[in-house]
């Protein structure tokens, strides 16, 4: 298997989980104490180990290889893209928070309505 890394690393625990092979970091804690993991052909059982282009991550007992290449130009500049799209919702979106927020904030103080306010229930000799 081939991972296209876009950025200058990616963690192990980060890798497994990219690519689907572990669901969350419990389980790639798990995985590496009980499975053998290959970094490069050496044993390696640190979640965070950074991985970069070139590297090559073996899990022999799943017969799963992952060499670590370089993504093409346009795969690069799509990738741009997406980040720019995400980083314009993600402001959008706390824009329009934001503005809830503030209406949600009247400046009119509401009254209390006390005839809908029970009374406690009182025990004689109490």
């Amino acid at each position: 298997m081939k991972y296209k890394l876009f950025d200058d690393f990616i963690t192990l625990q980060s890798l497994l989980k990219t690519t689907g092979i572990l669901p969350s970091g419990g389980a790639v804690k798990a995985f590496l104490t009980e499975n053998t993991v290959l970094f490069n052909g050496e044993k390696e059982e640190r979640r965070g180990k950074k991985i970069r282009l070139g590297d090559c991550v073996e899990l022999p007992a799943q017969g799963i290889v992952i060499e670590i290449v370089t993504p093409s130009k346009e795969e690069k500049i799509q990738h741009e893209k997406d980040l720019a799209e995400k980083e314009r919702i993600t402001q959008m979106v706390k824009r329009m928070n934001k503005e809830l927020k503030k209406e949600s904030k009247s400046p009119v103080k509401k009254q209390k309505d006390r005839s809908s306010k029970k009374a406690p229930v009182r025990f004689p000799g109490i």
